[in-house]
């Protein structure tokens, strides 16, 4: 016959002892597919209100050049807001967007 009782328990007991869950590392390649100089490169986790340090650092990117960025801040979280800046003379405004980067192999910014 089925213990209900020592079923719960031994469920209990499994999950108390089960590794936590580790965070793993994002990466992901960004393509500059604009005609401009991208200057900074902010990501910060959806529902936070400041943006993370910029990831290009001392880089840019060229147009058509590409990079691989790599997001070691030991969230598990995947959706992550982006911040893209470019050259001031270029003409092209800061572009905002969303994504799930734990689903994401690259992503290309356009104009």
């Amino acid at each position: 016959m089925f213990d209900k009782k020592l079923f719960a328990g031994t469920l209990l007991a499994a999950l108390a002892f089960a590794p936590a869950a580790q965070a793993q590392d994002l990466v992901f390649t960004l393509k500059n597919g604009t005609s401009a100089v991208m200057t900074y490169f902010h990501t910060s986790p959806a529902g936070v209100d400041d943006w993370e340090e910029d990831v290009l650092g001392s880089d840019v990117l060229g147009p058509g050049e590409s990079v691989q960025i790599t997001i070691a801040d030991g969230r598990s979280q995947c959706v992550y807001d982006m911040r893209f800046e470019f050259d001031e003379d270029s003409g092209l405004d800061i572009t905002e967007d969303t994504q799930d980067l734990c689903k994401l192999g690259s992503y290309t910014i356009h104009e």
